[in-house]
């Protein structure tokens, strides 16, 4: 086997191009825009927060994974806990599957890309567009050993072109200057915090911990063999990705920013890019934007099908690869019929509970060695994030004490700005150092040594 050192740039680009448009779908569009028309004049403090969810965390989540030497989702978590472990994994797995992130795909390729050109008595057809949306989807999920080929060689460059060709157009003939901030951004700070919570809704910190296992895949069949080598080259494949991310998050949010004044100030994205894109091409605009958005989805949608499938047989391998693909399918399609606006909405107390987690593990795994690994480190530090992230989530969601509300608001730091997890997490890892030093030489509980 040749040697990852030989690995050749174009192996690297077509693994980095695939790794982007795995994790560029619906909501990369559609939030940034919206982002923009709120922040007005705060825009780029906005924009900062959002890259910093958007683009850093999965980079450094492919890039944890890479170098945790693990398997799986499964096996990283498990380093809290077994139990723990298989738990979060399939909470993950469900939400950027068929429960969320899945349907929104389909949703959106219909809201933007076909039913601007339908008439009223037409809208009945949602149904059809969904149905041929998602055998397209499992389709080109059934054979994974293709993705690179299929996705990193073919779609994503044409769906780099389409977007190009907006951003391009926008930065020639901008619709208007920034407008005044939105409260929920008001001041530069509250910007950058409100931006970087804008970014859990792309759902790509949870997702890196997926993509990331066919990244390594790909990157083991081209010759890496060490934990070294594996890692720096999915760092490598991960930069191209995160880069490309970062560049229209950037524009996008910046055409959100200067439509305020042509356009007025918009519920969502969705309409957003679609009124900016008949302002700058006209029908013509329409069409573009409709190849970026269908783009987008579609491989999206294929490579949250083919991680879903592969993760729940390699948990229950009775049941085929094909069949799990087949059944997630159906259950996005099923999902999808409720809407757009239901999917997001029940969305948000799931990322709430959800991310944190997420950002936690991701920086426990890169500061693994410097803790020796301990178990205790990991399992108490995640133990006070969860409690973060339950209030947080039933709190979104309605359902949360008003005790705890009360007690959370008036005592935890950063709650006001939905950041109340980052204090409890530090206190949780400095507590998890004081018990490793305290049992040093000795298991905390039935600890072993992660590797």
């Amino acid at each position: 086997m040749k040697s990852s050192q030989n690995l050749s740039g174009r192996a690297y680009v077509a693994i980095g191009l695939m790794l982007f448009a795995l994790f560029f779908g619906a909501g990369n569009l559609i939030f940034p825009a919206a982002l923009g028309q709120q922040a007005g004049v705060n825009v780029w403090w906005a924009i900062i927060g959002f890259i910093l969810t958007g683009v850093g965390l999965p980079l450094l989540g492919v890039l944890a994974m890479g170098h945790s030497g693990c398997k799986n989702t499964d096996e990283l978590a498990g380093r809290v806990h077994p139990w723990y472990g298989r738990i979060y994994t399939v909470l993950l797995y469900l939400a950027i599957g068929p429960m969320f992130a899945i349907p929104r795909t389909g949703t959106v390729s219909y809201e933007i890309s076909v039913k601007p050109f339908l008439d009223a008595s037409m809208y009945s057809l949602e149904t059809w567009f969904l149905l041929l949306f998602f055998l397209i989807s499992l389709w080109l999920s059934i054979n994974p050993a293709k993705l690179v080929n299929r996705i990193g060689k073919v779609l994503t460059p044409l769906l780099l072109c389409a977007i190009l060709l907006l951003i391009v157009k926008s930065l020639i003939s901008p619709m208007g200057s920034y407008d005044v901030a939105q409260e929920a951004y008001a001041t530069p700070m509250i910007a950058t915090v409100q931006g970087f919570l804008d970014g859990y809704n792309t759902m790509d910190a949870l997702a890196s911990l997926v993509f990331a296992i066919l990244v390594i895949d790909f990157v083991k069949l081209s010759g890496a063999t060490s934990r070294e080598e594996i890692t720096a080259s999915t760092m490598k494949a991960g930069m191209i990705a995160v880069g490309l991310l970062g560049f229209v998050y950037i524009f996008i949010g910046n055409i959100g920013a200067t439509s305020v004044g042509q356009l007025g100030l918009l519920e969502t994205g969705a309409p957003v890019l679609a009124e900016s894109a008949k302002y700058f091409f006209g029908n013509l605009g329409a069409v573009i934007l409709a190849v970026i958005v269908l783009l987008a989805c579609l491989t999206t949608s294929i490579g949250l099908i083919t991680s879903c499938a592969s993760y729940f047989h390699q948990i229950y391998g009775r049941i085929g690869y094909k069949t799990y693909a087949v059944i997630f399918t159906i259950a996005s399609f099923v999902v999808s019929m409720y809407g757009l606006k239901t999917i997001i909405s029940a969305a948000i107390p799931i990322l709430m509970l959800l991310y944190p987690l997420t950002i936690v593990l991701i920086f426990l795994a890169l500061a693994h060695n410097i803790f020796g690994g301990r178990r205790c480190v990991y399992t108490v530090t995640m133990a006070f994030t969860l409690i973060s992230g339950v209030v947080s989530g039933l709190e979104t969601a309605g359902f949360a004490p008003a005790t705890v509300e009360f007690l959370f608001k008036e005592y935890v730091p950063l709650h006001s700005v939905g950041m109340d997890w980052l204090p409890l997490a530090i206190v949780g890892f400095i507590i998890g150092l004081i018990v490793k030093a305290m049992t040093n030489g000795t298991d905390c509980g039935n600890e072993r040594r992660a590797n």
